[in-house]
């Protein structure tokens, strides 16, 4: 890998989403060697994943590169690799570029999509956990309405413009409310000689309630205002199988579609090396303490969607959401550093900033510790927040910008198929 070697200690942080970013900005201007692996050369702000699928935003706007983030920092360093095998015996990382040794190692991968064992739904379905992913949705659901042209099946066409979200939590809601203004909106000024008010969004909830976590007035508002877009909610029923043309619930419920998307629940990336049942709990996560440690180990710790740190506040670990990864991240970066200092670490506590999702234009929901509210003014607060987030300055303005522009134009100019996606290709992917 070309590490130079030092006499300070190494720390190595596998994946560069918030709390792997969160980590390294902590610990970049200390005497330690900081390396950061990750597969992508980009963080990636996932929140807003689901207006790159939909055409409101272009996947630069959200990505930023890590190099970047960290510039200038000595004693930095990043590697593009894919981490294959952790060796916790010797102290090795295992990638597909080398290996590498690690005086203390902080596992950050982060989550992926959850299929819950179901293989079909994998291999037909549609997931929107990286960029690529979005790019790949976006273009497919463009495809669906040009092929919707030029089909004389009715059948076929209803199925092109049928689309169905499987999943209540924020990304299901955000994204049918987003499909849902792009129905009303948009589809009849770009395809004038369609019927574009066949097509139908159905979001799918396996629960009796949407954005389970937040408060019932958040879950009643989100879903009154998915309705009135016109949004089919379905709660209390569960897709149990999708073969790339019907999918087919629990019931006597199917539905005929070109485009299922899968935003049901995630899991946690584990690494082979970890992967050990001793430590790891459902979802794929990796049980660790209060000080992000992983049991059995003294010097390898998770932070973020990967670890599980069980309190009685959360019986389950904390959310797999930015504002946790970010929190451990931090106080992670001052631990190690006491650690090294030999002084005694400071147990994690999670600070709740509350939980918030958009519906569409002039609708969001907002539960904050104190007070809970919904509508425009919450559609503003949820803006400022993920403004804030973004990294770097160029990407706030184009975000700003860019959503200053829809709101005015009642446009999304991004809905381009740069790379084109046909799912008979996917099995090659």
């Amino acid at each position: 890998m070309n590490i130079p070697r030092t006499s300070y200690p190494r720390m190595v942080i596998i994946g560069g989403g918030f709390a792997g970013v969160a980590l390294a900005k902590k610990l970049s201007k200390q005497e330690v060697q900081v390396v950061l692996l990750d597969r992508n050369n980009y963080h990636n702000f996932q929140p807003l994943l689901y207006q790159v699928s939909t055409g409101g935003l272009e996947p630069d706007s959200i990505a930023y590169p890590i190099r970047k983030i960290l510039k200038n920092f000595p004693n930095f360093y990043f590697r593009l690799a894919d981490v294959e095998f952790i060796d916790t015996e010797n102290n090795e990382l295992k990638t597909n570029i080398g290996h590498l040794k690690f005086d203390y190692l902080i596992v950050a991968s982060g989550s992926e999509t959850n299929y819950f064992g179901n293989s079909e739904i994998e291999k037909h379905s549609m997931a929107m956990k990286t960029i690529p992913q979005s790019l790949d949705l976006r273009s497919l659901i463009l495809e669906n309405f040009e092929d919707a042209l030029l089909t004389s099946d009715l059948n076929e066409r209803n199925a092109l413009m049928n689309f169905v979200i499987v999943g209540g939590g924020p990304t299901g809601v955000e994204l049918a409310g987003a499909l849902a203004e792009i129905k009303k909106g948009i589809l009849p000024k770009d395809y004038p000689d369609l019927d574009t008010r066949m097509a139908q969004i159905n979001l799918v909830q396996s629960s009796d309630c949407l954005l389970k976590g937040m408060s019932e007035e958040a879950s009643e508002k989100a879903e009154e205002f998915l309705e009135k877009l016109g949004v089919n909610v379905w709660k209390n029923l569960r897709v149990t199988s999708y073969d790339g043309r019907v999918a087919t619930t629990n019931t006597d419920l199917t539905f005929r579609t070109e485009t299922l998307v899968w935003a049901a629940g995630v899991k946690g990336a584990l690494i082979k090396g970890l992967d050990s049942a001793s430590f790891v709990t459902r979802g794929n996560r990796i049980l660790v303490n209060e000080f992000n440690q992983i049991k059995g180990f003294e010097n390898i710790f998770a932070v973020g969607d990967i670890a599980c740190m069980v309190t009685d506040g959360f019986p389950s670990g904390f959310p797999m959401m930015a504002q946790p990864a970010i929190q451990q991240g931090e106080q992670l970066g001052d631990n190690l550093l006491r650690l090294l200092e030999k002084k005694p670490m400071k147990p994690f506590k999670y600070s709740d900033k509350g939980a918030m999702a958009t519906i569409g234009r002039n609708k969001a929901v907002v539960d904050l510790k104190k007070f809970k509210f919904q509508g425009v003014f919450a559609w503003y607060v949820w803006m400022f927040v993920h403004l804030f987030f973004l990294i770097g300055f160029r990407n706030r303005m184009v975000v700003f910008i860019n959503w200053v522009y829809n709101y005015v134009r009642f446009d999304r100019e991004a809905r381009l198929i740069i790379r084109p996606y046909r799912k008979k290709l996917k099995e090659k992917i």
